[in-house]
């Protein structure tokens, strides 16, 4: 299957609460959008890998992707090297998608950029006809992205790009509360942890609404790209107002 888009996090609700409105509100366009997690979020203090695959699926569904893997790379201990880039490859050769959505370049959490740089490397591989990779038995064929761009997490940075997600704000929303080990729940007995507290929670909605005042829509979310971006047409350049 060939996406458009394809989303990787280093962990399971990466994507979610950075990237989400943009997936579904893509998905409502008609593209074609997936999802692929680095790591089944093993170290988390709450929950376990199995709930975080039972929660993921269903994030997955909320946003309608066509597509959702996990690479299982092991939470907190991967690194940016040969053998982890090439099972990136793999996934965008396999899928061939137009637009890659990657961690932030740099952020509280030492996954998240080291995630972020790994998918923005292993794009560029992609396309390297001499590096070879196979997949369920066939080889496959060189192939890159048009576009990188890194989502913004915990830390707040300067996006570059900033979508208009106002319609599907609440689709966001419903995707990030399907992990429900994982955020603000009162009657919860899990370790309180950053992204627990109902503070964490309310600020993905406000950030998302000041993402989109600066644009004049109702919320948004931004990215950093990971390359110059280049139109042929200015007239494609549009604002909200």
């Amino acid at each position: 299957m060939k996406l458009d888009i394809l989303a990787f996090g280093a962990h399971p609700d990466d994507v979610e609460i950075s990237a989400g409105g943009t997936l579904a509100k893509q998905n409502a366009l008609g593209y074609a959008c997936g999802i692929v997690d680095l790591t089944r979020g093993d170290l988390g203090t709450r929950g376990t890998p199995e709930i975080r695959d039972a929660e993921a699926a269903a994030a997955g569904r909320i946003l309608k992707v066509k597509v959702r893997e996990n690479l299982g790379f092991k939470d907190g201990f991967f690194t940016d090297d040969a053998a982890h880039r090439l099972e990136v490859v793999k996934m965008i050769r396999k899928y061939r998608p137009e637009i890659i959505l990657a961690n932030a370049p740099t952020d509280r959490h030492p996954d998240h950029g080291k995630g972020g740089e790994l998918v923005k490397v292993a794009a560029f591989w992609a396309g390297l006809r001499k590096i070879e990779t196979e997949y369920d038995g066939k080889m496959q064929e060189p192939y890159r992205p048009r576009l990188v761009l890194h989502y913004i997490q915990f830390q707040n940075l300067a996006p570059d790009v900033i979508v208009n997600i106002g319609e599907h704000i609440e689709d966001k929303m419903n995707a990030i509360a399907a992990y429900r080990s994982q955020f603000y729940d009162p009657n919860s007995k899990e370790p309180a942890t950053v992204i627990s507290s109902k503070n964490f929670t309310d600020s993905i909605r406000y950030r998302s609404q000041d993402m989109g005042r600066v644009i004049g829509a109702e919320h948004g979310e931004g990215f950093v790209t990971a390359q110059d971006i280049g139109i042929n047409d200015i007239m494609h350049l549009t604002s909200v107002r």
